[in-house]
């Protein structure tokens, strides 16, 4: 249930001057009592407020302060919180009058009270008591009322923040988020998540800051913060994952704000590696960093994070459009440093002290996954007439060559870039086509690669060698082969050895993945013969068929008895 949102504000002490109807008329001097003379002006941000000295003294302390000091009818106070209107309230207080405090005019009622100085030293239940109690009453039991009067804060700073409004509602926010976890046990998925989520999305970046920092302190599960960060993100950086936003002609149409919005999220997203952050957002972030300029640490944080989870990552999501005129089209240096952070992870896992071959045989899946989504990427910019050969090879080379199986993937992304960029010199095209290892191209790769009229003449002619080779060597020969490299170890130092030793693993791996590309070729051959032999024989079947009907007709036709004659 909501809490109430508004009490009645009425002193018990003091009485009203009169019986007669208050009147706060906006003219050049508003009067409260028509009848009764006021003897006191007080000018706030322009508007005048005839009003009685008596009942102001005896419950503020800054217009008392001001009127002993003055000693005059008139008096100014500058930079009001929340201007007439909320001085018109505290007016109301000091006459006693009843009025409404609510969730919108409580934070700004309690800061006039704090700047008139409507304390205890003056009054029993003054203005600053009355608002106090209600913040903690009705405003702190309530998610929702907090998040609304942290809101309104933004509007009274300093003075709030002296007050320590804010403080108070970002500390009830945490506490009654972490009782709907208990209490609703949501989950990262789940659809109650959302109604807080798009209450929280309504503060400002600094505000919100402070309440995912709470409510981390306080409990609540990760799951539930990085749903509040991707709601909030959504909400303030427009735009994130829609490519359209990628157009250098639009780029002032972005807020200078979500510069500051988006390197604040990137400090507030978990530590842990194994975090629920889905890896298009941390895509999505990553484009708007680009397009924000964001300061390469926050860049640098968000490639990071790609990279703990790059396997699993998609080949629109590497598509990355540069912003940089006369570049290539797609942000290739990006991609580039992400890889680069991937092997850098490969490498603390593999060196961790406790890593296991299963833990080793997991990161080379990663490796042959990632392989694989980089040649998909290479094949497709590789049409771009604006990438740079360097940036091209660079891109090859920055995987080591264990990580892939077969070159397949490279011979098709070089073919597709000499086709696309037919100015290449004969130096260049040959510095290009050296990437490829044509003892690791498929059967279908060398057919394709001895008929290419765009491949530099020796390539061809080593393309024809390895097949040959490997038509005559065979798979059993190339393993022998393979097994011979651990030869004359003996005397390395033991962290030598190991690192012998895995390299020889590795290369015991790729052995292992080319004999399975090759058995499924082989394999699928089979089922075409299979298949070939099936139709033959359904052939055969249906031509013993008609012979052994023709034979049977044949039999009862002898056998058919004849008609004597007479």
């Amino acid at each position: 249930m909501k809490s109430k949102r508004c009490i009645c504000v009425k002193s018990k002490r003091m009485q009203p001057l009169s019986a007669a109807t208050p009147n706060f008329s906006t003219t050049f001097a508003n009067r409260i009592f028509s009848d009764v003379a006021g003897d006191i002006t007080i000018i706030v941000d322009g508007e005048s407020f005839l009003l009685h000295k008596f009942p102001l003294v005896a419950r503020s302390g800054k217009i008392r302060k001001l009127v002993a000091d003055a000693k005059k009818s008139k008096l100014e106070l500058t930079n009001f919180p929340g201007g007439p209107e909320m001085f018109e309230l505290a007016a109301k207080f000091c006459y006693c009058m009843n009025f409404v405090i609510t969730i919108a005019n409580v934070a700004t009622l309690r800061c006039a009270a704090e700047y008139l100085e409507m304390t205890e030293d003056y009054q029993d239940e003054n203005l600053v008591e009355r608002t106090q109690t209600y913040l903690t009453q009705v405003v702190c039991p309530s998610l929702e009322n907090s998040v609304q009067v942290l809101s309104a804060c933004e509007k009274l700073l300093p003075l709030a923040e002296e007050i320590g409004i804010p403080d108070i509602c970002v500390a009830a926010i945490a506490m009654n988020a972490c009782k709907e976890q208990l209490v609703s046990r949501l989950d990262c998925d789940s659809g109650s998540l959302e109604w807080w989520a798009d209450d929280l999305s309504g503060l400002s970046i600094s505000f919100y800051r402070r309440v995912v920092i709470s409510m981390r302190q306080s409990g609540v599960r990760t799951d539930s913060i990085v749903a509040s960060l991707m709601h909030y993100a959504e909400t303030w950086l427009k735009g994130i994952g829609k490519h359209q936003l990628w157009n250098p002609a639009r780029t002032s149409l972005i807020e200078s704000g979500q510069r500051s919005i988006l390197e604040t999220l990137v400090t507030l997203l978990p530590v842990e590696k194994n975090s629920c952050i889905p890896l298009n957002f941390l895509f999505g972030m990553t484009r708007v960093a680009i397009m924000v300029e964001a300061t390469l640490s926050c860049r640098v944080e968000l490639e990071r994070r790609i990279a703990y989870k790059l396997e699993m990552a998609l080949l629109d999501d590497l598509l990355i459009p540069s912003l940089q005129t006369g570049d290539s089209l797609f942000d290739v240096d990006t991609i580039h440093r992400i890889l680069v952070q991937f092997l850098h992870r490969i490498e603390e896992e593999e060196e961790e002290e406790e890593c296991g071959y299963e833990l080793e045989e997991m990161g080379h899946g990663c490796l042959l996954k990632v392989a694989r989504l980089v040649d998909a990427y290479l094949a497709e910019i590789a049409p771009d007439p604006y990438l740079r050969l360097e940036k091209f090879i660079a891109m090859i080379e920055v995987l080591p060559d264990y990580a892939r199986v077969i070159d397949d993937g490279i011979y098709r992304s070089i073919d597709i870039y000499l086709k696309s960029h037919p100015m290449l010199s004969e130096h260049e095209c040959n510095k290009l086509c050296k990437l490829i290892d044509c003892q690791k191209l498929s059967q279908e790769g060398c057919n394709h690669a001895a008929q290419n009229e765009r491949l530099p003449v020796h390539l061809v002619v080593r393309v024809l060698y390895f097949e040959q080779v490997r038509m005559k060597s065979g798979l059993c020969g190339e393993g022998q082969k393979m097994s011979c490299s651990g030869v004359g170890s003996a005397a390395m130092s033991p962290r030598d050895t190991y690192a012998s030793l895995r390299r020889e693993n590795r290369e015991l791996k790729l052995e292992i993945s080319r004999m399975r590309v090759r058995l499924s070729d082989l394999e699928k051959e089979q089922v075409v013969m299979k298949e070939g032999m099936i139709d033959k024989c359904r052939q055969g079947n249906s031509v013993l068929t008609s012979i052994s009907r023709g034979i049977a007709m044949l039999k009862q036709h002898k056998l058919k008895p004849r008609r004597s004659k007479r």
